[in-house]
C-alpha cells in the first residue's frame, strides 16, 4: 500500500498462487508433524537451610529443562523464518509455538568445586514443537466493506473484539513490503473496547484505502492480504516512530524487523494474543 497523497493511501495488490493457499490451509496440519530438536542445557539450585537434597536437585533440574524448551522455541522459530515479509505475516502462526519435553539425559551433575552450597545440571532434552489449543481467549471478527472490488473503490476495514485490547494493522503488499496501517502518526491510540464494531479508517479520518492495480501488472484479478493482530496487554511490538511519513513501511528486502514480531509474539502467552487474515480481490 502506498500513499496518494498525505491524506490517502493507495492498496496494492497481489496474485496469490494455488500453493499458497493449500499451504495456509495445511499450515496447522504440517506444523503439528514438526520435528522434535535436541537441546543441552544447564541449571542449577542454592541449598537452603531447610532444603533436601532431593529438593535442590529437582530445582536444579527444572531448571535446567525450563531452560532447554526457551531455546527449543528460538529454534523453532528460526526453521521457520522466511525469505520475505510477505510470508513472514502469514507464518505468524509459529509466534505462538510453545516446546513439550519428551525425553531427558542427565550428563554431569553434583555439588559445584568452587560453591559448595551449589547444586548444577547438566541435560541433554529432546522438546517437541506444540501449538497450544485455542479457548475462549481474546478473539477477533473481522469483515470488510466489500471483499470484490474494481479498482479506484474505497473499501474500509470492520472488525470486533470480545475483550479489550490493543490492536495493530499490516497491509502485505505485491512486492512483499509490509506496511503498517493502525496505529499510525494520525491515530496513535489503538486502544479498542470490546463488544463494538469498530472501522478503519475511522468515521471522519482523512485517511482513504483504494484498491489500486500495481502498474506492472497485467493480470485481471489481484489479490491482497491485511493481517490484524490484537493483544490484551500494551506490547511493544514494533517501534512506533512515523518519523517520515504517515505510516511505518518495511520493504521487501528488510525482513529483520518483521522476524523481531514473530519473536515478541513469542514471548507473549499464547492465550494474550490472537491474529487475523482477510484477503481483497481486485478485478479489472
Amino acid at each position: 500500500m502506498k500513499e496518494d497523497n498525505p491524506l490517502e493511501r493507495k492498496m496494492k495488490f497481489s496474485f496469490l498462487a494455488m500453493a499458497l493457499l493449500c499451504w495456509l490451509l495445511g499450515a496447522d496440519a504440517t506444523f503439528a508433524q514438526g520435528q522434535p530438536v535436541w537441546v543441552e542445557e544447564t541449571g542449577q539450585a542454592y541449598l537452603g537451610d531447610n532444603d533436601t537434597l532431593r529438593e535442590v536437585r529437582e530445582r536444579a533440574r527444572k531448571e535446567a529443562a525450563a531452560r532447554a524448551v526457551e531455546n527449543a522455541q528460538g529454534v523453532f522459530i528460526q526453521s521457520h523464518t522466511l525469505v520475505s515479509n510477505s510470508q513472514l505475516m502469514e507464518d505468524l502462526i509459529y509466534a505462538a509455538v510453545r516446546g513439550q519435553v519428551e525425553k531427558i539425559e542427565i550428563l554431569e551433575e553434583g555439588w559445584d568445586i568452587r560453591e559448595k552450597n551449589v547444586y548444577k545440571v547438566k541435560i541433554k532434552a529432546l522438546i517437541r514443537p506444540v501449538l497450544p489449543e485455542k479457548g475462549e481467549g481474546l478473539q477477533i471478527k473481522p469483515a470488510l466493506s466489500k471483499a470484490d472490488l474494481k479498482e479506484g473503490e474505497e473499501v474500509k476495514i470492520f472488525y470486533r473484539v470480545n475483550r479489550d485490547c490493543y490492536i495493530y494493522i499490516f497491509s502485505i503488499a505485491a512486492d512483499g513490503s509490509v506496511t503498517l496501517l493502525f496505529p499510525n502518526s494520525l491515530h496513535l491510540q489503538h486502544f479498542m473496547a470490546a463488544g463494538k464494531v469498530h472501522e478503519f479508517p475511522e468515521q471522519g479520518s482523512p485517511i482513504r484505502l483504494r484498491a489500486m492495480f500495481l502498474p506492472d501488472f497485467n493480470h485481471s484479478v489481484a489479490e491482497e492480504r491485511i493481517k490484524i493482530i490484537a493483544t490484551k496487554e500494551k506490547e511493544d511490538l514494533i517501534p512506533l516512530g512515523f518519523r517520515e511519513g504517515m505510516f511505518q513501511v518495511y520493504d521487501a528486502k528488510s525482513t529483520a524487523l518483521i522476524s523481531d514480531l514473530v519473536k515478541r509474539l513469542n514471548q507473549i502467552d499464547p492465550g494474550s494474543w490472537t491474529e487475523t487474515t482477510l484477503v481483497y480481490r481486485l478485478r479489472r
